[in-house]
């Protein structure tokens, strides 16, 4: 309309031009002249506002006090005007309907229906560039809804993961009975990271671990552990799953893939009245489940094809990527995320006394009278590790007296006993050099050594040791002298000096 009322104002308006345009937007050449007008007299570019009923915002808070029931909202807007005059008046309940929908996206609607969660599933997520093999580590915990037998309780275990963005590779996994803490996400950390069995060769040191705001997750012990390898942790806002859809995706395959066949899973289909189909089949044993679940991830990283890795299993994307893995030594994966009190202990004839408790190890054989330091994994007491108080060195790790094996208890003994062998061969040995022995004699002649050097022996002896004392004594950091140039003067020997004497010789 502008552009036409500008060509009016000039003059130069024609029938060709209305024509023109009727035909551009689909309406009658009578329709664009009637839009002119009303442009030229009412000054109006757009149809005439419509009065009608639109959603407010008491109608959106009414709309979610009866969980998005629109039979329910006009019957509380009816009520409302019948007993107050001054009320707007009310729509029709097909009126109202139109306006929630044509004022309200799905989303909302589903937010005011069931929620944030119902909401959320109508929204749009990008997705993150794609990256190489260990860049990021995203890790959760999952609660298996799965009744599992521990000591005769029926109880639903929970499982502590990471997976590796790029590969889809499960790097390490803990399961514990009860909900977990942190030693659960330092124990799956460790053995992600030491690549060791059941998830080798996969693992080493991830450049990132994204994680949202669970505490066990972004404990000090956590953080301290991981910044001691320089990977920072990517504190994600909670409630925010699409964040780290990998390790979510994940989190409903095992559901999906697995613990919907095992029994007493929890989420199966029910009867009516909410019962199960077979409430009384028998419970997995807690090392059943845990093999079961740790056979299944076999499964997800050496079988399982996942969409994204173009036909391939996470394992064969994680072997054809050419990124350099970062190897943590054993030395240092020997104090990771490990606690002390900062106290030194001695090591006695009952091991290492600490918290009340004695703990022994078959490396303690001879050692009473060392100086330590007791390192634990939080909430493990059954088994420590043990430094030296002066070096540092890790001496190794140390059980539990009151709830040793019989194993345990063996190698300890093996190893006193091996002790008391290697001890009683050295001793032998050094009466074997003490003793001297004399040949027989048949005559009355002085007694003779048995095993005497030669003479030849002998000064070849003396030599090499004199050539041992001259070299401890030389200084290494001078250098040793060259031969003197041949324009130097040199002095002459005074004729009574022997020429071959060496206190003499020039120096």
């Amino acid at each position: 309309m502008p552009r036409l009322l500008e060509l009016e104002a000039r003059g130069e308006l024609t029938s060709a031009h209305v024509r023109l345009v009727a035909s551009s937007v689909g309406r009658s050449e009578r329709t664009v002249w009637r839009w002119l007008a009303a442009a030229r007299n009412e000054g109006r570019l757009a149809r005439r506002p419509v009065v009608r009923f639109t959603v407010t915002a008491e109608i959106r808070r009414l709309l979610a006090l009866y969980g998005g029931n629109a039979s329910r909202l006009h019957a509380e807007l009816a009520e409302r005007a019948r007993t107050d005059p001054s009320a707007a008046p009310v729509p029709s309940l097909s009126t109202l309907h139109r306006a929630i929908r044509r004022d309200l996206s799905r989303g909302e609607r589903a937010g005011l229906k069931s929620g944030e969660a119902a909401r959320r599933a109508h929204d749009v997520f990008g997705k993150r560039p794609p990256t190489h093999r260990n860049a990021v580590w995203e890790g959760d915990h999952k609660h298996l809804p799965v009744e599992v037998d521990v000591e005769g309780e029926l109880v639903t275990p929970w499982v502590t993961w990471f997976i590796d963005c790029a590969t889809k590779v499960i790097t390490g996994a803990a399961v514990t009975a009860h909900a977990p803490s942190r030693d659960a996400v330092l124990a799956s950390l460790r053995i992600a990271i030491s690549r060791a069995e059941p998830f080798g060769p996969i693992g080493g040191l991830p450049g990132c671990l994204r994680v949202d705001r669970g505490r066990e997750f972004l404990c000090e012990a956590v953080t301290v552990a991981m910044g001691a390898f320089a990977v920072p942790v990517t504190d994600l806002p909670a409630h925010s799953p699409h964040l780290k859809g990998t390790i979510e995706a994940l989190n409903d395959a095992v559901e999906e893939m697995f613990l919907v066949t095992l029994p007493r899973y929890t989420h199966r289909q029910k009867l009516p009245g909410g019962r199960l189909a077979d409430p009384d089949a028998p419970p997995l044993a807690f090392e059943a489940f845990v093999g079961l679940l740790l056979e299944w991830v076999r499964w997800w990283n050496t079988s399982h094809q996942p969409a994204a890795l173009g036909g391939k299993t996470p394992l064969e994307a994680w072997q054809a990527d050419p990124t350099p893995i970062t190897d943590v030594p054993d030395q240092a994966l020997a104090t990771f995320a490990l606690e002390d009190d900062g106290r030194t202990y001695t090591i006695t004839t009952s091991g290492i006394r600490w918290r009340r408790r004695d703990y022994l190890a078959p490396w303690m054989v001879g050692r009473t009278g060392t100086k330590v330091i007791v390192r634990h994994l939080p909430h493990h007491d059954n088994q420590v590790e043990v430094f030296d108080a002066d070096t540092g060195r890790h001496l190794g790790p140390a059980f539990l007296a009151q709830s040793a094996t019989a194993d345990q208890i063996r190698a300890v003994r093996t190893a006193r006993t091996a002790a008391a062998r290697r001890l009683k061969a050295d001793l032998k040995a050094a009466e074997k050099l003490r003793r001297e022995r004399f040949a027989a004699v048949t005559t009355a002649t002085a007694p003779k050594r048995l095993g005497s050097l030669t003479a030849a022996a002998a000064d070849a002896e003396l030599d090499g040791a004199a050539v041992g004392d001259r070299r401890t004594l030389a200084r290494p950091d001078y250098i040793p002298h060259g031969p003197a140039p041949a324009a130097w003067a040199r002095p002459t020997p005074s004729p009574t000096t022997a020429p071959d004497d060496e206190e003499n010789q020039p120096r």
